[in-house]
């Protein structure tokens, strides 16, 4: 398993930005705040799918299959889990959703 590394919240408690969210850089904050999400407090509770398939409502065009593995690991932190990065979510992603896009 990776490291997180700082300035990156350790905890949800310390997630003051979404940038500070762990596997969040400007492109993926402003992403989430194109669905309407400011505060990394909106994450918790919500269906990472639903995010990743609202993205793809609003920007029109189908997103890669790791993007919905950062929304899964950026809600499963803002719901109380430690740091992770997003690869460590792939498994789990295409054991639950298989292919997104099939072709």
């Amino acid at each position: 398993m990776g490291t997180i590394k700082s300035p990156k919240a350790a905890s949800a408690a310390e997630c003051d930005t979404l940038e500070r969210l762990p596997n969040v850089g400007p492109a993926m904050a402003a992403d989430l705040r194109s669905l309407g999400i400011r505060h990394p407090s909106q994450l918790a509770g919500r269906d990472a799918y639903a995010l990743y398939r609202a993205l793809e409502r609003h920007s029109g065009k189908r997103q890669d299959p790791c993007v919905l593995d950062t929304f899964l690991a950026i809600v499963d932190f803002m719901n109380g889990a430690a740091p992770r990065p997003w690869w460590d979510y792939t498994a789990d992603r295409k054991r639950q959703f298989g292919a997104l896009h099939p072709a």
